[in-house]
């Protein structure tokens, strides 16, 4: 592996570099801080080593060979990648930071934390940026292992096994409500059972958190719709016979908006957690540490009882 790299002196790629920019020995042997007889011996080397003259003398100009174009934007390109990932970690400044996260949420999780996280840090971090993204399993965890996302904001229920390289942060629970038509006067397990549901699966599962549940008591329910989203879902109940089970937190919401009416869950399940999660190791820490606290502060704000 890299059998080229372990014959080449890599200190001979940004005298390339800086010749290619300038086309002089004496302005690159300044930028580098050598002797231009250095920087000579330096360029003969890698004459040698590549096989090719690289640049040619031109009065006072040094001027690139066609292999020499072709490597030039490589070695910049790695060597900036090299420069900004080796340079020292700076200090984190929320006032000043231009810094975008990238958050995996779900509907829900976004709904509960971003409208009080955003009016915050547009007073205390205005140069902070998101994106946020709808990922296919739960809790991201291929993602945030391989650091394509700096958090995730899910939900777990009481008997979910912690995975040994993520870090949870617990921040609220919830629990689930039966919304339906606002002319349903009442709702008994045996309502809930012979009507159709709408379910929304955010990650796609091929049935709804509730129905684990119910095949526990040896009950199933007809899923009539299956959706990634919650937008659209109350307006669909409204104008069908169609019931939808939704956390409480954003049942009053969708009351506000849709002509629609919450019940109690016909039957028992666990209240699920909200929690941040992210890698034990991430490469943002002190950055990442910061917004986990904001969030924290963002519920604590709302009407929502954190743990």
């Amino acid at each position: 592996m890299h059998h080229v790299l372990r014959r080449l002196d890599l200190n001979l790629l940004p005298v390339f570099d800086a010749v290619y920019r300038h086309r002089s020995v004496r302005l690159a042997a300044a930028e580098l801080s050598m002797s231009t007889s250095a920087l000579s011996h330096a360029l003969t080397r890698l004459r040698d080593f590549l096989q090719d003259p690289l640049f040619f003398r031109e009065g006072h100009k040094m001027c690139p060979s066609v292999y020499a174009h072709q490597l030039a934007p490589h070695i910049a390109a790695s060597l900036a990648a090299l420069n900004h990932t080796l340079s020292p970690v700076q200090p984190f400044e929320p006032l000043t930071s231009q810094e975008t996260f990238r958050i995996a949420v779900t509907d829900y999780t976004a709904w509960c934390v971003f409208p009080g996280l955003i009016s915050e840090l547009q007073k205390t971090a205005p140069g902070i940026a998101f994106e946020l993204c709808h990922l296919p399993n739960n809790p991201a965890l291929n993602e945030l292992l391989a650091g394509e996302i700096d958090l995730a904001l899910s939900f777990s229920e009481p008997d979910e096994v912690s995975h040994p390289d993520l870090d949870e942060i617990a921040l609220f629970s919830d629990e689930f409500v039966v919304i339906s038509h606002a002319r349903r006067r009442s709702l008994t397990l045996e309502d809930y059972l012979a009507a159709g549901h709408l379910v929304v699966t955010p990650w796609n599962e091929k049935k709804g958190l509730l129905d684990s549940h119910l095949a526990r008591l040896g009950l199933t329910r007809r899923i009539v719709i299956k959706t990634p989203s919650m937008l659209g879902s109350p307006f669909i109940v409204a104008e069908s016979e169609l019931l939808m089970a939704i956390p409480s937190f954003v049942a009053d919401t969708m009351m506000q908006v849709a002509q629609v009416k919450a019940f109690t869950l016909p039957f028992c399940a666990p209240r699920f957690t909200v929690k941040i999660y992210s890698h034990k190791r991430s490469g943002k820490k002190a950055s990442s540490d910061w917004l986990k606290v904001n969030i924290q502060r963002a519920i604590q704000r709302q009407r929502i009882t954190p743990l």
